[in-house]
């Protein structure tokens, strides 16, 4: 189980990253709608910290993914300051800070994902597992999508700064790509280090071939 202190830390750093970003953010309600989830996240793991702790590597991916949040909420995803920047090195005409968001919906959810199947399921690591995290993690990209297309038809342009589109026709189907890409990237290079952690917490199962 992770260290009260270890959590701590974690916490102190989503905390001190959502102060922040509340302050001034470009626009309240898009602010409003990109740290949702991750305030509901916090809540969640509140509830479940005794019941079911998790790994300390879902615990740090999940911050991560709070944190990015947080940083698409104070800016708009299409107005991080850091990625004009990049945009403007790499000759770009777009602001992708949206895409780093759109990998993590696919990298940190897969780790989550993988450790609540081991953990509840009969399930073992293998094709199987790999492949029900990914359609899982795709899955949470698609009804982000209708999300954002549901409060695009309530809000009129009010919600073009949670789209993030930035003109872009095929901008749904890249994030869901990207999303796609994160989830994989995930499963095949922190497998083995997730389930040295799982065996930490007792939940430890014998690895297939595949490793995933």
């Amino acid at each position: 189980m992770p260290s009260p202190r270890y959590l701590l830390v974690l916490l102190g750093v989503v905390l001190a990253v959502l102060v922040w970003s509340a302050v001034g953010p470009y626009d309240q309600f898009t602010w409003f709608l990109e740290v949702l989830p991750g305030l509901i996240g916090l809540g969640v793991l509140g509830a479940t910290y005794r019941s079911f702790p998790l790994t300390r590597l879902t615990y740090l991916l999940i911050a991560i993914h709070i944190v990015i949040l947080c940083v698409g909420g104070h800016y708009t995803y299409a107005e991080v300051p850091a990625f004009d920047w990049v945009a403007e090195v790499l000759g770009r005409s777009r602001n992708d800070y949206d895409k780093v968001g759109h990998f993590w919906q696919g990298f940190g959810p897969a780790i989550v994902a993988r450790e609540v199947i081991l953990r509840t399921s009969p399930l073992r690591p293998g094709k199987w597992l790999f492949f029900l995290v990914l359609c899982f993690a795709l899955a949470v990209s698609a009804v982000y999508e209708l999300i954002e297309w549901w409060v695009a038809v309530l809000s009129g342009e009010a919600a073009d700064a949670f789209l993030g589109t930035q003109g872009d026709v095929w901008d749904t189907q890249k994030d869901m790509f990207t999303c796609g890409l994160g989830a994989t990237l995930a499963l095949v290079g922190l497998a083995k280090l997730h389930d040295r952690q799982l065996g930490e917490l007792g939940q430890g199962h014998s690895t297939s071939r595949y490793g995933t």
